[in-house]
């Protein structure tokens, strides 16, 4: 095996999981044209993806929130998965699903405020983020945590 052949299946496996996350997006954003639109859902990914780099190097947050981040991105990276991603579609359906329950996790701890800090994308792709993770409209609105 040459040494490039590992690092090439890694890129291959986030491209792919890239690419079934933006599937997912672009499916929820035709299926709900009034929460947001197909421009804002298509930039999402990366804007989540920035979000959880700058969330994962912020000192302030507490070292469970980083820790769950880092654990997350070596999940994604690593090619052992829960279900292998050679299955159609229920293949990746584990990265999505695990993606999903860190961010909820992560920002539940860190806060509503946290999470609008790091945030550089739109207003409608945040008030997405937000809803999957289960912020109520007040907190949401606010800028409180159910904590603070």
């Amino acid at each position: 095996m040459k040494w490039w052949e590992p690092l090439l299946g890694i890129l291959a496996g986030l491209a792919a999981i890239y690419l079934v996350l933006l599937l997912a997006i672009w499916i929820y954003a035709r299926r709900h044209p009034e929460t947001v639109g197909l421009n804002d859902a298509l930039r999402l990914l990366p804007d989540l993806l920035r979000v959880i780099r700058r969330m994962g190097a912020d000192r302030s947050l507490p070292r469970g929130v980083r820790v769950r981040l880092v654990l997350l991105l070596v999940y994604l990276v690593s090619p052992l998965d829960l279900v292998p991603d050679f299955l159609p579609v229920i293949g990746h359906a584990d990265d999505v699903i695990i993606v999903a329950i860190t961010l909820r996790s992560v920002i539940r701890s860190a806060g509503p405020v946290s999470l609008r800090e790091h945030w550089p994308g739109t207003p409608a792709g945040l008030a997405i983020i937000e809803r999957l993770a289960g912020l109520g409209p007040t907190a949401a609105k606010s800028g409180q945590s159910d904590g603070a």
